[in-house]
């Protein structure tokens, strides 16, 4: 007996994070922002924990460090961000905020926090945070198959 993929959480987690990616980038070219989600959180991590190491940045964001070179690079060719060697081990690269990168974060979190409160019109406190806790089993469980594959 085959099992309903469609009754499963993965298409729908899935399909849900395509369409929010789609509609975050639709309200930034509206709004004639250069920016993607991805690039939008990057700013965000930096706003809370700034001059972080490469690596450490590459584990905050859940990035390969591969695909975080990638982003800090189109980030620091932006002016968005700013690429330091760390004094006392120049093997490490710090990443800081630039003002410019931190104008463009407090023009658009506005813009992403208004995106987020619409995503939870008519989902009540306790709804949002059972899909939390339910989301959180998925990513330990996601954690405990890749731990199982080493």
């Amino acid at each position: 007996m085959h099992m309903d993929i469609e009754k499963t959480l993965v298409p729908w987690m899935g399909k849900t994070m395509k369409m929010i990616d789609n509609h975050i980038q639709d309200v930034f070219y509206e709004k004639n922002i250069s920016l993607t989600k991805t690039q939008w959180i990057l700013l965000k991590k930096l706003e809370e924990k700034n001059g972080v190491p490469q690596q450490e940045l590459a584990f905050l964001t859940g990035r390969d460090k591969t695909s975080l070179t990638r982003l800090v690079n189109t980030m620091e060719k932006k002016s968005l961000v700013a690429r330091i060697p760390c004094k006392s081990d120049k093997r490490i690269n710090r990443i800081y905020l630039t003002k410019k990168g931190e104008l463009l974060l407090k023009e658009t979190s506005p813009i992403m926090e208004h995106f987020a409160k619409s995503l939870q019109e008519n989902i009540s406190e306790e709804e949002i945070a059972k899909a939390i806790e339910i989301i959180k089993r998925v990513q330990e469980n996601l954690i405990t198959q890749s731990a199982k594959k080493l």
